[in-house]
């Protein structure tokens, strides 16, 4: 009986909910399906990024590959948290809400079938378009909420306003000869992440809800580590056909401790409980485009790993160690400094995680020397290092408190 209520519930809710601010301490607020969904349209774009990425590298056009993966996962990322942000002020889950957001879910698709072209050539017609396709439901949704809230509606009509005036700007950019169009990315870069700036600072802020803020951050960090391990998986598969070798095997439990390594750092917990103001906020979500972005180039870096140990690329095994190397390196330091925000004040030793990277970059320039599977296995173990002391020291710090 019980079950058939909840059905009947279910297909007798209402069509339209008004569109009101959530409560930001909702206890026990999590993603939903819809939202798992969404994120779900976003694995062939960061995967065709990485792809490309690693192709880049691997034909030793490292500077031009880099350039391109960063602009294009710049638009992947905004596009992804501009709707999180978003859903967690003001996720109706109505029939409108939802089609809207089916709207945006089909522009993800039309960005990730622009991205090959958008690293190969610079040309970003494609996925600009599918970008733009995103950003119009979006601006929908900000006015709806801007009528459905009087409360917050010169906040929701800034959103509406700038999103639509840098989207335009977007499409107009489109026009530029190069090298002209990168300097115009860029201005345009800054532009979109004022927008929640003025947006936000004036008037009623929105009232996005920390728990579930820090929730989707990690599921989007799932969703990137799951490419990577994918994108490697691939090249392992390919580098198999030559063969078995040992530098492969040492290459496979050194990547994994590295994937494994950086979940581990990540999900230590604790974030939601900094995100105590909108400055802590912004600037913890603004500084997961380093995280999401490095942890996808490792995933790229691997690749390029797998390919120099079978001489399939045209770069130099340290080239190819350092490409594994730098994004742990980042993914180290950026979470270090994220977490000054989130953390309380001495339970992350900064200096010895600094020093983790830097032995991670060292262990990466050392590849021409010792070898491409040495190297990622020692890198793999030093990561694995930094999280036994980490336990160790927070186990002992436990122990004299409690006594």
């Amino acid at each position: 009986m019980t079950r058939e209520r909840g059905m009947i519930a279910a297909f007798s809710a209402p069509w339209t909910r008004r569109m009101t601010g959530r409560d930001p301490e909702q206890p026990h607020r999590a993603s939903t399906p819809l939202e798992l969904l969404f994120d779900l349209c976003f694995v062939a774009a960061i995967s065709q990024a990485a792809a490309q990425l690693a192709h880049g590298i691997e034909k030793d056009h490292v500077g031009p590959a880099l350039l391109g993966f960063l602009l294009v996962f710049f638009a992947i990322w905004w596009a992804w948290m501009n709707f999180t942000w978003f859903a967690s002020a003001y996720d109706t889950d109505d029939v409108p809400y939802r089609l809207l957001t089916l709207v945006q879910m089909a522009g993800v698709l039309v960005l990730a079938a622009g991205v090959p072209a958008a690293l190969d050539h610079y040309d970003f017609t494609v996925a600009t378009i599918g970008y733009a396709i995103m950003r119009v439901p979006g601006v929908l949704q900000w006015l709806r909420a801007a009528r459905e809230d009087p409360a917050r509606r010169a906040t929701c009509l800034r959103y509406a306003v700038g999103i639509a005036v840098v989207q335009v700007l977007w499409i107009a950019r489109l026009a530029l000869p190069h090298p002209w169009d990168i300097a115009g990315f860029v201005v345009l870069v800054v532009a979109e992440l004022a927008v929640p700036i003025v947006a936000e600072l004036r008037g009623e802020p929105t009232t996005w809800h920390p728990e579930h803020i820090a929730e989707r951050y990690g599921l989007f960090t799932l969703i990137v580590l799951g490419e990577c391990v994918l994108g490697t998986t691939v090249a392992f598969q390919s580098a198999l056909g030559h063969g078995f070798s040992a530098d492969l095997v040492l290459l496979a439990v050194g990547g994994l401790l590295l994937i494994f390594g950086l979940w581990w750092t990540y999900f230590l917990g604790g974030d939601d409980a900094g995100l105590t103001s909108l400055r802590a906020a912004l600037t913890w979500g603004y500084g997961h485009y380093l995280v999401f972005g490095s942890v996808a180039a490792l995933g790229a870096g691997l690749e390029v790993a797998v390919q120099t140990s079978e001489h399939a690329a045209e770069i130099p095994e340290a080239v190819a160690g350092l490409a594994v190397a730098v994004p742990v390196a980042v993914f180290l330091v950026v979470i270090s400094q994220l977490r000054r925000l989130t953390w309380p004040a001495g339970v992350l030793n900064h200096g010895f995680v600094a020093a983790t990277a830097v032995l991670v970059l060292v262990c990466g320039a050392l590849a021409g020397v010792i070898g491409l599977g040495p190297a990622v296995l020692a890198m793999g173990v030093v990561l694995g290092a930094l999280l036994a002391a980490y336990f160790a020291v927070s186990h002992r710090r436990a122990v004299r408190a409690d006594g």
